[in-house]
């Protein structure tokens, strides 16, 4: 069964940095679309970042230039490095998995088979 573990995040001060990591097991980070989400409170789940099995990886428009998105083949893990860090980062953030043959990665949740418990970032001004 497919597991997704995320683990990196806390607490930090404005302009700070966080490496997210996301350990897979049960299936290969390279045959899935693999993306990070967020969600703050009261706010609905946004994508933050992706990487499709090849092509180019996608950002939201609030985090383009600040944050990476890159994955290790060979630790089949995904990570998140988020540079520049600002309070509206702040949220629990999550990674998510698509099995697909196809290089795209869905912008909707919902598209998403299996996902992590999350990691929460929170950054302070």
């Amino acid at each position: 069964q497919a597991q997704l573990v995320e683990s990196g995040g806390g607490s930090v001060q404005s302009g700070g940095s966080l490496r997210l990591s996301c350990s897979a097991s049960g299936h290969k980070v390279t045959s899935s679309c693999m993306s990070w989400f967020r969600q703050a409170a009261g706010q609905e789940r946004e994508r933050v970042a992706s990487i499709p099995i090849y092509g180019y990886t996608l950002y939201a428009d609030s985090v383009q230039g600040r944050f990476n998105i890159s994955r290790d083949n060979a630790k089949n893990t995904l990570y998140l490095q988020m540079n520049n860090l600002k309070p509206e980062d702040t949220a629990m953030y999550y990674c998510a998995a698509r099995r697909t043959i196809f290089p795209y990665c869905s912008p909707s949740w919902s598209d998403y088979y299996t996902w992590g418990p999350g990691t929460q970032v929170t950054v302070s001004s």
